[in-house]
């Protein structure tokens, strides 16, 4: 099996890991090996209503049997956290894509991980990663409190394998924690965080002032800002496999538009932050506005179709 197509994957178990947290194991249903993953990966997961949501990946890697993911019922949200905490019941089965990873381990002498509530999703697999190779890591898990923070035994288990490595800092005891001086206590070479935006705001700007040379690395689960399509000139798009020209005013996505022209595109949080809707260039100048690739993935000629632009007066897509 590979995660080039969907596949239709078996809810082997429900269980709570937190105040409003619960994990799902996804198998095949003929106890076939799923696609490899590393830490950082995440899968798209299309729900009963026809939402597609992506959740991190934070089980075991070496267990080719099973995924797990976890998943913050959000109040406020855009519906999917609820409608799994709502409908999604063990013999279930769901429609999976992927694995798909744009938050992967680079090599480092030494490695801060800070997590933030449901941030601890993609961060959980990195530790385990990381101690595995007898790497120098740090882990800064932060949360409301301890009710609400998910995987504290298994955290706890890593902890006592691997003492002095963990630091849990609840809010409601501990404040909020000092970033810039955990940074200066651990000379760290990469510092990777996911959570929410404050946190990532916070983490970025104490390795900045702390640790300039080190590499940061975050997840964010809500945009970041792209600009707005307003603020530029329309464009051409040439969708090159389906032999479609398609223009692209100044008010509206090339996402929004391949939908009208009847191109099929999944999508999920057209912020840019989750990768559903990547496209690949073939030509022309893309004037990316995403808050998820990097410089490796853009010379490959990755584009979320949901955010980003075009520079030159025609972008060809292979679509």
């Amino acid at each position: 099996m590979t995660g080039a197509d969907p596949m239709r994957l078996l809810v082997s178990g429900v269980r709570p890991e937190a105040e409003r947290v619960i994990s799902l194991l996804l198998e095949d249903p003929h106890g076939d090996d799923l696609p490899a993953w590393e830490p950082g990966a995440h899968v798209d997961v299309t729900l009963p209503s026809g939402r597609i949501r992506q959740y991190s990946l934070c089980g075991e890697p070496s267990d080719r049997r099973r995924y797990r993911i976890a998943v913050l019922d959000v109040s406020d949200g855009r519906g999917g956290s609820r409608e799994i905490h709502d409908s999604v019941r063990t013999r279930d089965v769901l429609e999976i894509r992927g694995p798909r990873n744009h938050f992967r381990l680079m090599e480092a002498t030494s490695y801060l991980l800070v997590a933030g509530g449901i941030g601890i999703t993609p961060i959980l697999p990195m530790a385990r990663e990381l101690a595995r190779r007898q790497a120098d890591w740090r882990l800064v898990y932060c949360g409301r409190g301890l009710t609400s923070m998910a995987f504290l035994e298994e955290l706890g288990e890593l902890d006592t394998r691997h003492p002095s490595r963990i630091m849990l800092v609840p809010e409601d005891r501990d404040g909020r924690p000092d970033l810039a001086a955990e940074l200066r206590r651990h000379d760290a070479g990469a510092v990777y965080c996911c959570g929410p935006v404050g946190l990532l705001a916070a983490a970025e700007t104490a390795t900045a002032s702390t640790r300039p040379d080190a590499a940061f690395v975050s997840e964010r689960f809500t945009g970041a800002g792209s600009g707005s399509a307003a603020d530029d000139p329309g464009f051409e798009v040439y969708c090159a496999r389906s032999d479609v020209r398609l223009h692209v005013p100044a008010d509206r996505s090339v996402l929004d538009c391949l939908r009208e022209a009847g191109l099929p595109v999944l999508s999920s949080c057209e912020q840019g932050i989750c990768g559903t809707c990547e496209l690949s260039v073939l030509n022309g100048d893309p004037d990316h506005r995403d808050s998820l690739l990097n410089d490796e993935d853009y010379a490959g000629g990755a584009f979320l179709a949901c955010v980003s632009r075009s520079r030159s007066a025609v972008l060809t897509l292979d679509i």
